[in-house]
């Protein structure tokens, strides 16, 4: 390929996968910037405790059958709108355990066998902490890491064919990687002795 037609080429993948990627890049900016100072959230955690109790009919002898437990976890997340995924379910011989839990969010509810009544705490931590939890892909499934790992390979994409560019700039290319030299350096020297 032509010198000038893979210059043309990296300024317009650099171009169009910066704008591609600029959401997730200004987000895990400002999210990497909130999960570093967690006081600025401090005291926005919502907890809330609630009551209910499940039809005596999903109860089984000793075993819990799987349609009886999908009404109960149903039965739970529509009285108390709950969204986030159900993380465990346990059965012990006087209660059954639920947790359901999200960005932000968790929610254990603890069921009395024998009388189908239940008490349950829900948190919310709020909508910051939410987003930290995106950032850090806390309690959001394979999905959402996967968006993760391709924000990441655009962010690798972008640096690479911006550097790539710098050759390309006769008049910039020695102070420009000069520059990028220098910022290595000093990344790679705070690694060491902040850490």
């Amino acid at each position: 390929m032509p010198k000038k037609n893979f210059n043309s080429l990296i300024r317009w993948l650099h171009l169009y996968l910066s704008m591609f990627g600029f959401a997730a890049l200004f987000f895990f900016a400002v999210t990497g910037i909130t999960l570093n100072h967690p006081s600025w959230i401090e005291g926005n955690q919502k907890v809330e405790r609630v009551t209910g109790t499940i039809d005596p009919a999903w109860e089984d002898s000793d075993e819990i059958n799987i349609e009886a437990r999908d009404a109960i976890v149903e039965h739970i997340r529509n009285t108390h709108n709950i969204r986030a995924r159900l993380k465990d379910f346990r059965i012990d011989d006087f209660e059954y355990s639920l947790s359901f839990s999200g960005p932000g969010f968790n929610a254990d509810a603890f069921i009395e066998r024998s009388t189908g009544t239940y008490e349950m705490t829900v948190v919310s931590a709020g909508f910051i902490a939410a987003l930290n939890d995106l950032h850090k892909g806390s309690e959001t499934g394979t999905l959402w890491a996967t968006v993760i790992d391709i924000s990441a390979i655009l962010m690798i994409l972008v640096s690479v064919t911006g550097l790539v560019m710098i050759f390309y700039l006769c008049r910039r290319r020695l102070p420009g990687l000069i520059v990028a030299a220098i910022g290595a350096l000093t990344f790679i020297v705070l690694c060491i002795v902040l850490t």
